[in-house]
């Protein structure tokens, strides 16, 4: 009888662990769901939007002017923020302060990006924490899950070329 009940808690605790690797590795390596907050990204996602990111572009450097990505925050890296790729390694990016009164040019060192919100008035992104290393990015959105009335894949905006004034090499 001990015998029996050893012999199924053991097995039962060898599918755990083997499925919790199994999930482990998909949402680390595969990719994940997240909830997006705050207006930074408006209109593109809405506050509370949930959303799926694919995790194999940023293992394969695969992470593309235009892409919207989720990054560990740098001010809390116990949180993630949202936000669009507007700069890869290289470029020379002109910022303009909050009040668009200022402009200047910064550079996006080896290893970093430039990230910006959608609605860059209400945006914290590169603009207050400069360029952000290649290693916090987490994964990059493919399509919104909810609400289901915008369910769908996310494309590169015009936003780039509309609003945000740029140069690049």
């Amino acid at each position: 009888m001990l015998r029996g009940v050893l012999g199924k808690t053991f097995r039962l605790a060898g599918y755990t662990i083997q499925y919790g690797c199994i999930i482990y590795c998909t949402f680390e390596y595969v990719g994940g769901v997240f909830m997006c907050f705050g207006p930074s990204m408006e209109p593109t996602i809405q506050n509370s939007d949930i959303v799926f990111a694919e995790n194999l572009s940023r293992h394969f450097y695969g992470i593309h002017r235009g892409d919207i990505v989720i990054v560990k925050s740098p001010s809390d890296p116990s949180s993630n923020i949202c936000k669009r790729v507007i700069g890869l390694e290289g470029d020379k990016i002109l910022t303009t302060s909050p009040s668009d009164f200022f402009k200047s040019h910064s550079y996006v060192p080896t290893g970093h990006v430039w990230l910006e919100g959608d609605n860059l008035q209400r945006s914290t992104d590169s603009r207050y924490y400069g360029p952000i290393p290649y290693g916090l990015i987490r994964g990059r959105i493919l399509f919104k899950i909810w609400p289901l009335s915008d369910f769908g894949f996310l494309r590169s905006s015009n936003i780039l070329t509309q609003n945000k004034p740029r140069d690049s090499f």
